[in-house]
């Protein structure tokens, strides 16, 4: 056969499967037929027909055993919607046929197909148990109310065809679960991946989120302050106001370029291409702390961690949890406040401590309702698998304090926010 018939062939076997999966009683119909004919040709044959073999056609089978006959047939068209009852039926006409037959017809083929039905259908305790007990039923009625002695071989072959009925369904069941649990494996499978990548997907919207949140809530911070000393200068000291008025220029363009920079992570691969600018880092620090003095708020910088490189995520994170603590302060501190910020490299660790001067709190202050400063600090720390504290000192200000491992690793942040 050529590749195309047997492409054909397969193409038509698998139309046929299809066809009897969705029309189970014309199958089981077709199936009764085929039994019926099979259990017809065996009434014309004598097995001790000649000392040479079997022969066929020197009986035939009287009205009594073509009746049992067509009705075990029949009976098996219902074989999917009650097996038991089919069962029982067909065993009762093969017992039927063998007590009152000289020349019993081949009924038992209905109660064999019964059989293997029931042992397909129900789980393996009960196949062997109503297996043993047709065989037994049947085999022994052959034995003692045949025409043939006890040991002819068409009493051990109603022995071997219903024990073979019974190891066949009990084998078409095992396949059936075997193939049903393959097929539970692989949906489970498609379902965890998709779960996998809805969850990747929102881990990338939060880190995302959390950048924009950074990048605008600091330079805000900074228009909002320069805005509000040109505003006040701008009629006594011009000269103040349009200085003030530069550095609200520069730090919008600056919240333009890193908003720039974050969105164009979002852009596919035929969309233009995004800035090349080197993520935020300690590399830049002097020029983060350099906008807040303009701003206003003095900053003292300690560092002491040699100038060693730290890897991406790590050093993208200090960065911006220095933002983050200096824009808090910027806010909530007070016009009067001064911050110092340290960077401490210790071991296979780097701290970052960013503290201030500002007023004491009556009581611990709560993070705002809708804000997500300490709450995106926490999130990016302990994606790292580091820890961050947030607290009021004694005496007056605010201390905010992050471990960071050098290797990044998943871990779940500890501290508590305030």
């Amino acid at each position: 056969m050529t590749p195309t018939g047997s492409a054909v062939g397969a193409l038509s076997a698998r139309r046929l499967v299809d066809w009897a999966r969705t029309h189970p009683l014309a199958l089981d119909a077709a199936l009764a037929l085929g039994a019926l004919v099979c259990m017809v040709a065996g009434s014309f044959t004598d097995p001790h027909g000649s000392p040479d073999g079997p022969t066929f056609g020197d009986r035939a089978p009287d009205a009594h055993s073509v009746l049992l006959m067509v009705a075990g047939a029949v009976t098996l068209v219902w074989r999917r919607r009650n097996p038991f009852v089919v069962l029982a039926l067909t065993v009762g006409f093969t017992l039927v046929e063998l007590l009152d037959d000289s020349r019993p017809a081949p009924i038992a083929m209905s109660a064999v197909v019964a059989l293997c039905t029931v042992a397909a259908r129900t789980d393996r305790p009960t196949t062997w148990r109503v297996g043993l007990a047709t065989m037994t039923v049947l085999t022994a009625a052959a034995m003692v109310f045949g025409p043939t002695p006890w040991y002819a071989q068409e009493n051990l072959g109603i022995f071997a065809w219903t024990g073979m009925a019974a190891a066949a369904g009990d084998a078409v069941r095992s396949r059936r679960a075997f193939v049903d649990a393959i097929r539970e494996r692989a949906e489970r499978a498609e379902r965890t991946r998709e779960e996998e990548a809805g969850r990747r997907v929102a881990e990338e919207r939060l880190r995302i989120a959390r950048d924009l949140h950074d990048v605008v809530a600091h330079h805000i911070a900074l228009v909002n302050v320069q805005a509000g000393v040109a505003a006040h200068l701008m009629e006594k000291r011009p000269d103040q106001a349009k200085e003030a008025l530069a550095h609200v220029r520069e730090a919008s363009r600056s919240a333009l370029d890193e908003l720039r920079a974050t969105v164009g992570l979002l852009r596919q691969s035929g969309d233009p291409e995004a800035p090349t600018e080197p993520a935020p880092g300690l590399a830049v620090l002097d020029g983060l702390l350099d906008s807040f003095r303009k701003a206003g708020l003095p900053v003292a910088l300690a560092r002491a961690d040699g100038d060693r490189p730290l890897p991406a995520a790590v050093d993208l994170a200090v960065y911006r949890i220095v933002q983050e603590a200096l824009t808090n302060v910027r806010k909530h501190a007070g016009p009067d406040a001064a911050a110092e910020v340290s960077v401490v490299r210790v071991g296979r660790t780097v701290e970052i401590t960013v503290l201030d001067d500002g007023p004491p709190a009556v009581v611990p202050a709560p993070a705002p309702a809708g804000g997500h400063g300490l709450l995106g600090m926490r999130e990016r720390v302990g994606a790292l698998g580091g820890t961050l504290t947030a607290a009021p000192r004694y005496g007056g200000g605010f201390r905010v304090q992050a471990i960071l491992p050098v290797a990044p690793r998943t871990g779940e942040g500890e501290g508590e926010d305030t």
